[in-house]
């Protein structure tokens, strides 16, 4: 599960925003929020921690298939 929703409501920032800050398009950064993304580079997941202050696991969950 991804938790970037939280991050940006609680830093009060707009997904635009992020983008621009990390260099991604808009349209990649929906689907990276919208839990559709099959796998993040190490560099945008660094690039995204940097700009919203946390860890790898303050945007990312595990969730199990069959919980």
């Amino acid at each position: 599960m991804v938790k970037l929703d939280d991050l940006l409501h609680e830093r009060r920032m707009t997904l635009t925003e992020l983008a621009e800050r990390v260099g991604l398009t808009l349209a990649n950064l929906s689907i990276l929020k919208t839990g559709k993304a099959k796998a993040i580079r190490f560099s945008t997941l660094a690039a995204i921690c940097r700009e919203l202050g946390c860890q790898p696991g303050d945007l990312l969950r595990f969730e199990s298939d069959d919980a």
